[in-house]
C-alpha cells in the first residue's frame, strides 16, 4: 500500500535536489540537469552526478563544485534577485564573510547575512534615474551648444571674409603709398643733391672771404668788451654753428672752441679758435653766413616734411595691414580645429577652467594648454593642445596635451584630459599617476551620448 507513496517521495526529492544545486546560472542550468553522472563542463571528466556539490574538487576547472570552497579555481554564481547577479570565487563560500546581498554564499556558515539586495535595487535604480535624467538634460544643453556652434561658426567665416577683403583694400593702399613713399624719398635725394652742391660753392666763397682777413681783426670783432681776452660768453654771442645760423652754441662746444679753457687772449685764439672759423667746418661769424646756409633751402624743406607724411602714412597703413593679417591668422587657425564631427566643442575656445589641488591651482584652456600654478605664483606648463586622443570608436572621448615644460632628469610634461557626461562644464579632478605624466577629467554636456542610456551610464556620470 505505501510503497507507490514512498517512490513518489523519493522521485520528488531528487528532482527539488537537482534544481537547488547552488552558485550556479540560468545559463548553466542545462549543465547541470539531474543524470547518473556529470560531464565537467571543460570535457575533462565524467563523474557519478551525486558528486556534485560534495565539498570535494572533482573536475580540473571546478565546474562540479559550484556551491562549495573545494575547488581553487571554482566560481558560484550569486543571484542577488532584485539587484545585480555576479560572480565571486567559491573559495568565499561559507567563509563566515557576506559577499551576496542574498546570503547566498554562506548557506552552511554561522554568521546570520541579511538579504540586502532589495535595498541595494532601489538605491541602484533611484541612482541610475538620477543619472538618466542628467543625461537627458546634458543632452537637451548639447543639442543647444551645437545649435549656437553652427551659428558662431557662420559668424566666424563671415568675419573671415570681411577681413579678407580689408586686407585686399589695404593691400591696394600699401601698393600705392610705397610708390608714393619712393617718389618722395627719390624727389629729396635730388633735392638734397641740388642742395649740397649750393652749399658747398656758397661754403668755399664764405671760406675764401674769411682767409683774406688776418686773425687780429676777427679777434677785435669778437672781443666785444676789448679786455684783450675771448670768453666762452663772447664766442656764444659772436659765433653760429655755419649749417645753421640760428643756433646758438652751447657752453660745451664753446670752451671746446677755447681749447678747453673759459678764456684766450690773441695767441692762444691763434691756436685754437682761429683755425675753425678761417677752415668754417663748424663755426662761423654771426651775420657773415650766407642766407641761403642760414634760411635752409625751401624747396627741400617742403619736400621733406612730404615725404615725412608719405612715411608716416605708409607706415599706419602697413600697422593696420599686419593688424588684420594677425587676425585672419588667428581666425584660420581657429577654424581649421576639429570641434567635433558637429562642431559641438567650439563653444570651448577661448575658454579656460580652473581648479585647486592641494597646494596647486590647475587651468585647462581647451585647444590651448593646461598650466599648474605653484601658491608662490610660479607657472610650470603641463602641455600644449596636440589632438583628440580617445579610441577609435569614442575618439572625441580624450584630449591630448604635450611638449610641456620638462621635468627635471625626465621627460616632458604631458596631459590626458578625459571628457565626461555632465549638466556642467567644469575641471572635475587632476592626477599626477607617473613623473611628469598627467591625467584630468573634464566634464561637460557636450560628452553626453544617447548611447550612454544602452550602457547604464554606471561609470559616464
Amino acid at each position: 500500500m505505501h510503497c507507490p507513496i514512498l517512490i513518489a517521495v523519493v522521485i520528488w526529492s531528487s528532482c527539488v535536489d537537482s534544481q537547488k544545486i547552488r552558485g550556479i546560472s540560468l545559463s548553466y542550468k542545462r549543465f547541470y540537469r539531474e543524470r547518473k553522472s556529470f560531464l565537467c563542463i571543460d570535457g575533462s571528466k565524467l563523474i557519478p552526478f551525486d558528486q556534485v556539490n560534495d565539498d570535494y574538487c572533482d573536475c580540473a576547472d571546478g565546474s562540479d563544485e559550484p556551491g562549495t570552497a573545494a575547488c581553487p579555481d571554482g566560481r558560484f554564481y550569486c543571484t542577488n534577485l532584485g539587484y545585480r547577479p555576479h560572480y565571486i570565487p567559491s573559495s568565499r563560500v561559507n567563509d563566515a564573510i557576506c559577499d551576496c546581498c542574498d546570503a547566498s554564499d554562506e548557506y552552511n556558515s554561522h554568521t546570520a547575512c541579511q538579504n540586502t539586495c532589495r535595498n541595494l535595487g532601489q538605491r541602484e535604480r533611484a541612482e541610475v534615474k538620477s543619472q538618466m535624467r542628467a543625461l537627458d538634460q546634458g543632452l537637451r544643453l548639447k543639442q543647444q551648444l551645437i545649435e549656437e556652434g553652427v551659428l558662431t561658426w557662420r559668424d566666424k567665416q563671415a568675419q573671415l571674409r570681411d577681413l579678407q577683403r580689408v586686407l585686399d583694400d589695404l593691400q591696394t593702399q600699401l601698393d600705392d603709398l610705397r610708390k608714393e613713399d619712393a617718389r618722395r624719398k627719390k624727389e629729396v635725394d635730388a633735392l638734397r643733391e641740388l642742395e649740397i652742391g649750393a652749399l658747398e660753392t656758397e661754403e668755399n666763397s664764405h671760406r675764401s672771404h674769411i682767409m683774406n682777413e688776418s686773425p687780429v681783426s676777427i679777434f677785435y670783432e669778437l672781443d666785444s668788451n676789448r679786455d684783450g681776452r675771448l670768453s666762452a660768453k663772447e664766442v656764444r654771442a659772436k659765433l653760429t654753428d655755419i649749417q645753421d645760423g640760428e643756433r646758438v652754441l652751447s657752453e660745451d662746444e664753446a670752451v671746446a672752441l677755447l681749447g678747453g679753457g673759459h678764456h684766450v687772449d690773441l695767441s692762444r685764439f691763434e691756436e685754437t679758435l682761429w683755425n675753425s672759423i678761417r677752415i668754417g667746418h663748424n663755426v662761423t661769424i654771426r651775420g657773415r653766413v650766407p642766407g641761403r646756409l642760414v634760411k635752409g633751402e625751401p624747396v627741400l624743406k617742403a619736400a621733406v616734411s612730404a615725404a615725412e607724411k608719405a612715411a608716416a602714412e605708409l607706415k599706419k597703413v602697413e600697422d593696420a595691414y599686419e593688424t588684420v593679417y594677425m587676425e585672419i591668422r588667428d581666425l584660420r587657425e581657429k577654424l581649421a580645429t576639429d570641434y567635433g564631427p558637429e562642431r559641438e566643442f567650439l563653444f570651448l575656445y577661448n575658454q579656460c577652467f580652473q581648479l585647486k589641488v592641494h597646494e596647486y591651482f590647475y587651468e585647462l584652456c581647451p585647444f590651448n594648454q593646461v598650466t599648474q600654478t605653484s601658491a608662490s605664483g610660479a607657472e610650470v606648463s603641463l602641455g600644449k593642445w596636440g589632438s583628440w586622443a580617445g579610441s577609435p570608436q569614442h575618439r572625441y572621448s580624450q584630449m591630448k596635451y604635450e611638449n610641456g615644460e620638462p621635468c627635471w632628469q625626465g621627460p616632458t610634461r604631458n596631459t590626458v584630459v578625459t571628457l565626461t557626461c555632465g549638466t556642467e562644464t567644469a575641471l572635475r579632478s587632476v592626477k599626477e599617476p607617473g613623473k611628469c605624466q598627467y591625467v584630468a577629467e573634464f566634464q561637460t554636456p557636450v560628452a553626453c551620448r544617447p548611447a550612454l542610456r544602452q550602457q547604464g551610464v554606471h561609470s559616464e556620470l
